[in-house]
């Protein structure tokens, strides 16, 4: 007898349907499993066949053939095994309901007939509800992420028995919902705040430009300036997530196994890899391609401490994520586009030492070990941040000084008005920021009157800048005048957003 139940399979940060055919027929006793599954796939015919026994259930004594279709399609993880039983036994007779075939199914079997949560649900629940199905049957810790796609039922199970006993009609299930109105007007929390910043005027004001307009910056500074306070306390001050970013910044946390036991992430992301973090770990590989740190870090912020101790071809896999907003990883056997719309911090000494710009401190190191150490971070990388500033030591007087600091909810509406701005610029282009405005947008949103003209002329001339920094000087000085709410750019916009460029100007 031929049974067949649908189940998915992860590619990337997507799910594809996989047809589960199960036939018994007569002959040696023999499970096989066919349609390219790996390892764990393979093993999966121990764990169903325990789990069917001790969970009181008769397996059949036959020839067993479980085809996983399409056959070209590699097939990974222990998903199937939940599938496949279900399979062995409808084809058994034992399971003969008409709900078998409306739903997608997942889950990973224990020999005792438990089953264990599984990866990817939140991209297996959309996939259902596009090809139309009813819904889905998943592990009961996997439901609260799988009940954030809307018009589909969400049946969590936790035994094998008690799915038998919901396909053959004799117990039902009832469907988990998610809260969505309180999810959706739910606040992000967080323990830092700005206001527990002492000093740094200066580099708090560039934070606020780049998180008006999303752009990436880079901050130079001696050891214990606050550099990494400051870049944790970022994302403080970035507006909430939309529904549609909560969900893909969820959907790729889900395929990673990182997903917390909530059904929809509303804090932007902030990943800060080690410096000795590869390539593959940075961008994303293996055999089958996963996720990389930058695609974790989508829609949100992506710190990396000390930038110099990268491996230079570490830091250069970041050119087409940070210019593109997607990273693609091909394979001899397959090619993948993971989502990768973050925005870089980066911070590092002015020197091996770290004290080449501290006045309290002897900077030990030579011009020749400077200029090796600067030229770790090539050029074509610097020109891909839009923000370099310079984050000296604190004095101790401004360390002690009390009084009222601008808190992170404050700095953060302002932040909130300036994209708001974007968002209805750029409505008809297909972009909501600043740092996403192509050349052909430049010409339109960045006009310059003729003072402005001259001098941003005269400092290409004067400081050597690429035509790359010349977009990104332009991109910038468009989102100090969105936050001051001026339709034009002034010169003094123009002018501040000059300064936010001394890594790559030329030594006068």
């Amino acid at each position: 007898m031929l049974a067949k139940i649908f189940s998915a399979v992860l590619q990337g940060v997507d799910a594809y349907l996989i047809d589960v055919e199960v036939d018994l027929a007569n002959g040696l006793p023999f499970l096989s499993i066919v349609g390219l599954p790996d390892l764990a796939v393979k093993e999966s015919r121990d764990r169903v066949r325990s789990a069917i026994k001790n969970s009181g259930l008769y397996f059949p004594v036959k020839k067993i053939t479980i085809n996983l279709a399409p056959a070209d399609l590699k097939k990974e993880g222990a998903a199937f095994d939940l599938p496949m039983a279900l399979g062995v036994l409808a084809a058994d007779g034992v399971i003969t309901g008409e709900d078998l075939q409306k739903y997608l199914i997942v889950g990973e079997l224990s020999l005792d007939g438990r089953i264990r949560e599984v990866r990817g649900v939140l991209s297996i629940a959309i996939l259902a509800k596009r090809l139309g199905m009813r819904g889905v049957i998943v592990p009961l810790k996997n439901t609260s992420e799988a009940a954030v796609v809307t018009g589909i039922e969400v049946l969590g199970v936790e035994t094998l028995p008690q799915v038998i006993e919901f396909l053959s009609g004799r117990q039902p299930i009832l469907p988990t919902s998610a809260p969505m109105d309180y999810l959706l007007t739910e606040q992000p929390a967080y323990q830092d705040d700005f206001s527990e910043v002492r000093g740094q005027v200066h580099a708090k004001r560039a934070l606020e430009i780049a998180a008006a307009g999303g752009h990436n910056i880079l901050m130079v500074g001696p050891p214990g300036s606050g550099k990494t306070m400051l870049a944790k306390r970022f994302p403080t001050i970035l507006p909430g997530m939309r529904f549609e970013e909560a969900l893909e910044t969820t959907q790729i946390h889900s395929v990673y196994g990182l997903l917390p036991d909530r059904a929809l992430l509303v804090t932007r992301p902030f990943r800060a890899p080690h410096h000795t973090i590869s390539d593959a770990g940075l961008i994303g590989g293996g055999t089958v391609p996963r996720p990389g740190e930058v695609s974790l870090a989508h829609n949100g912020v992506l710190f990396l401490d000390e930038l110099p101790e990268f491996k230079r071809n570490v830091l250069e896999v970041l050119r087409q994520p940070l210019e593109e907003g997607h990273v693609t990883i091909a394979r001899a056997s397959t090619s993948l586009t993971f989502p990768a719309a973050f925005m870089l911090i980066a911070a590092m000494n002015p020197c091996p030492c770290g004290y080449q710009t501290d006045p309290t401190r002897t900077c030990v190191c030579t011009t020749i070990a400077i200029q090796r150490y600067r030229s770790k971070i090539s050029g074509p990388l610097l020109d891909r941040i839009d923000i370099h500033i310079q984050v000296p030591a604190v004095p101790f007087r401004e360390l002690t000084v009390e009084g009222s600091h601008e808190r992170s909810e404050t700095i953060r509406k302002r932040v909130r008005v300036a994209r708001e701005i974007q968002a209805e610029r750029y409505k008809t282009d297909g972009i909501c920021r600043n740092a996403q405005l192509r050349p052909k947008h430049l010409k339109k949103y960045c006009r310059l009157d003729e003072a402005s003209g001259k001098l941003l002329e005269l400092a290409m001339e004067r400081l050597g800048f690429s035509a790359r920094a010349y977009h990104r000087i332009l991109k910038v000085a468009r989102s100090i005048a969105d936050l001051g709410q001026r339709e034009d750019i002034s010169v003094a916009d123009l002018s501040e957003a000059v300064q936010y460029r001394t890594l790559d100007r030329r030594s006068t």
